[in-house]
């Protein structure tokens, strides 16, 4: 197993930023410049068991690349037989993903599934980019797609908040109605 196989899964779960391909790292879709971004994992415990081609992450958990990071109690990353690929990783526990452009997305739970490049937030699941925003109980976002699917629970129904882009006429170029707050990661 690599060093690299298994810290380069902890991002994969930034689903926004590889929806929109700003983040190299799924096993099927690798940019050119993976190697020259350097991955940061923080956290209080590391425990690898290799029979189950498994690595847990728990305490606090702190995942960086360029830019990007994501927050959790606890990540699992399986890996396939020869500890070269990830398959899947799961996150619990305050999960909370911020990508470089400024997208967020928290959950009690992420999944991500290599193969079928899909990513599920479990759990008052909640993704927004600036002002606009879509909660439900679970987000299922298929990478490859570019897809989502947004699904309800027993006690609430789906929720979206989008605004309109006014054109700025000075410079021609769109601008929110209500200006964010700058993204620092």
């Amino acid at each position: 197993m690599t060093a690299r196989a298994v810290l380069g899964a902890v991002l994969i779960l930034l689903a926004p930023a590889l929806a929109a391909g700003q983040l190299p790292g799924a096993g099927g879709a690798k940019a050119k410049d993976e190697k020259a971004q350097p991955l940061t994992v923080d956290s209080d415990r590391m425990e690898r068991f290799g029979k189950e081609n498994l690595v847990i992450f728990s305490g606090n958990v702190v995942a960086r690349r360029d830019n990007s990071v994501q927050y959790a109690d606890r990540i699992e990353v399986y890996l396939d037989e020869k500890g070269d690929r990830v398959l899947r990783t799961v996150s619990t526990g305050s999960v909370k993903i911020i990508t470089k452009d400024c997208r967020t997305g928290t959950a009690q739970r992420a999944e991500y599934f290599d193969i079928e490049q899909r990513v599920t937030l479990i759990g008052n699941a909640r993704v927004w980019e600036e002002d606009n925003v879509v909660s439900g109980d679970t987000i299922t976002l298929f990478i490859s797609q570019d897809r989502s699917i947004v699904q309800g629970g027993k006690q609430e129904r789906v929720k979206a908040v989008f605004y309109s882009r006014d054109e700025d006429k000075r410079d021609g170029q769109a601008a929110l109605r209500r200006p964010a707050e700058p993204c620092r990661n």
